[in-house]
């Protein structure tokens, strides 16, 4: 009876130590799953998408490199490499490319022991878990500073009277590449700021006669430069406004609506500039929420539409902002969009005044070409 109680004493022992195994079992399992999703979090650096070269395949152009894309434990670091390859480009990876000396940054200037050669670029990620290479494609084969297809230096240009009758003479500007380079040319109308330009059918000499249909436009050539290589297109900037015949001022142009537009620099000094009209919208102003549209128009006392003149704009006494200075347009027209403010005075039978200058840049202030207008708008609540 006394060993029957010692066996019952041992049971639960015996269970204490069947737990205890269980428990250690749990832990051990547990660790190897832990161990096995770090396992598969970490992973050596592994390139997805290849670096890639941007740039001119020509001596003394810079290229760019990107490190391409990559997976792996991050943060991963990268380190360039550039090669010099044989002109069949050499193996994909670039490990039978010979490595430039000092070529490890993201850009590279291209010099002239790589003419005739191909370039890629070698890019290593590394990261804790370890590092790996990837390669770019080749570069096309490196031309020499003074070969390859044309390549303009330096604008054409057009020297030459600006007036009716006159003959322009363009410049093919300067270029490099192959030689030799051939150049053809065409002759552009733009108009008064050098825009909106059409081809002049048939000019396609370096001279070109002004006509009366260029009378108010301006003048561009586009140079084409061709050698063996291929060929590039480069455009001149544009000419001064040609001035016309029958006693026209210089950049004259009839308007759409029959009227002559004219810079403000061909107003003379024994002629003045005109607030010619200044209307207001709406014509009676009855809120301070919207904005009052003004609409000024500016000729001179020969009855010319001015284009490029400053106008001045101001409340008196200041009642609404005061717009920036602007320029006229084509027509001699200009838009401001002023603001009434909170002392805005809203009443019946009431009118607020404007001062409006008209003048020329770079005049003197006090004397000039300028002219002045005083106008009013009225309010109603």
């Amino acid at each position: 009876m006394r060993v029957q109680r010692k066996d019952r004493r041992s049971i639960p022992r015996l269970r204490y130590l069947v737990s205890g195994a269980v428990v250690a079992a749990a832990l051990v399992t547990a660790a190897l799953t832990s161990g096995s999703a770090r396992a598969v979090a970490q992973a050596v650096p592994r390139n997805t998408a290849e670096p890639k070269i941007t740039g001119s395949a020509i001596v003394g152009s810079t290229l760019s490199a990107t490190t391409g894309d990559w997976t792996g434990t991050t943060p991963i670091n990268f380190a360039f490499q550039w090669v010099r390859c044989p002109t069949s480009g050499g193996k994909s990876d670039g490990s039978d490319c010979a490595s430039i000396s000092g070529a490890t940054t993201s850009s590279y200037v291209v010099g002239s022991a790589d003419a005739g050669k191909r370039l890629r670029v070698r890019v290593t990620g590394s990261n804790v878990d370890g590092s790996a290479t990837a390669a770019s494609n080749a570069t096309a084969t490196i031309a020499s500073a003074g070969s390859g297809r044309p390549r303009n230096t330096r604008l054409p240009s057009i020297s030459g009277s600006l007036s009716t009758g006159a003959t322009l003479h363009g410049d093919p500007g300067t270029w490099t590449g192959s030689q030799p380079i051939t150049f053809s040319f065409q002759w552009l109308r733009c108009d008064a700021r050098g825009g909106n330009c059409i081809e002049l059918s048939g000019q396609n000499d370096d001279a070109y006669t002004l006509r009366d249909g260029d009378t108010g436009r301006t003048l561009r050539i586009r140079v084409v430069a061709r050698n063996s290589a291929g060929r590039r297109a480069a455009v001149s900037p544009q000419t001064g406004v040609v001035s016309g015949g029958g006693g026209l001022p210089p950049g004259a142009v009839k308007l759409a609506n029959g009227e002559i537009s004219i810079p403000a620099t061909s107003v003379p000094s024994s002629e003045r500039l005109v607030v010619a009209s200044v209307s207001f919208s709406p014509s009676t102003v009855r809120s301070r929420s919207n904005p009052i549209a003004v609409n000024i128009k500016v000729k001179d006392t020969r009855g010319y539409d001015v284009r490029d003149v400053l106008v001045f704009l101001r409340s008196t006494p200041v009642v609404t902002n005061t717009p920036d200075e602007g320029r006229t347009a084509d027509d001699g027209t200009i838009i401001y969009n002023v603001q009434p403010e909170a002392d805005f005075p809203i009443r019946n039978g009431y009118s607020v005044q404007f001062f409006v200058k008209a003048h020329r840049q770079g005049d003197n202030p006090l004397a000039g070409i300028a002219g002045y207008r005083l106008v009013q708008v009225a309010t109603a609540r």
